[in-house]
């Protein structure tokens, strides 16, 4: 599941939601909801983590190919 991924990456990181949220811009509410799978990201916004973290947006996900 997408939430999975983004919750691995951060956590993988070492960094809590709010720290993100600083970082990228992106309100903390909005990541809490993605790592619970109500709702999920946009394509902006997997660019913008992608990028934050440094992985491709199959990365990002969880997806293996």
């Amino acid at each position: 599941m997408i939430s999975d991924g983004l919750k691995e990456q951060r956590k993988l990181r070492n960094i809590t939601q709010m720290d993100l949220a600083k970082q990228t811009g992106i309100p903390q509410s909005t990541i809490s909801a993605w790592e619970k799978g109500i709702n999920v990201p946009n394509i902006a916004d997997c660019i913008k983590l992608a990028d934050f973290y440094g992985i491709t947006l199959d990365e990002l996900v969880g997806r293996d190919i």
